[in-house]
């Protein structure tokens, strides 16, 4: 039976290879601990070898609507995205903390796919993180995602895990 608040991981694609399919699912199953956690993936738009910026943009505004289906009314949305601010993994816990003080009960992380996410997301959401400056294999920021979030509730119930 899982225990708090509902936290949504909401990805554009699917999950392909095994090995990450297994590395979320482990941290799926953690988050069970902790939260009613519930990943969901919607299509990426297929794209040609060498779309237009226009193409890219109907794309990402077409998967933008299919993961606004999937944020609930009232819920905290947090956009992963490379423009956005840096935090460290206690600042993370943190701002999941005060999400829940402040009464909200579905936490949602919006991850896109190899063109990122539509600009309406970004600019709706209440706060947009970034792990890095780096450029990450979408499928792999899930897994990376998914154990972050993992740390952050660990690290709220003063567990060993975070260090």
């Amino acid at each position: 039976m899982s225990k708090g608040p509902a936290v949504r991981l909401i990805s554009v694609g699917k999950l392909k290879e095994a090995y990450f399919e297994a590395a979320f699912a482990e941290y799926a199953k953690r988050l069970g601990a902790f939260c009613a956690f519930e990943s969901i993936s919607v299509p990426e738009q297929r794209l040609g070898d060498s779309p237009s910026e226009k193409e890219i943009d109907a794309a990402l505004a077409r998967e933008a609507s299919e993961i606004a289906r999937h944020i609930p009314q009232g819920a905290a949305v947090c956009a992963f995205c490379v423009e956005g601010e840096l935090k460290s993994s206690e600042e993370l816990a943190g701002l999941m903390r005060a999400w829940l003080a402040g009464g909200k009960r579905t936490i949602c992380f919006l991850i896109g796919g190899s063109c990122g996410l539509d600009d309406s997301l970004k600019r709706s959401a209440e706060v947009r993180l970034s792990m890095s400056r780096m450029t990450f294999p979408h499928h792999l920021f899930r897994v990376m995602a998914a154990e972050q979030l993992y740390r952050a509730f660990m690290i709220g119930a003063g567990r060993k895990y975070h260090k």
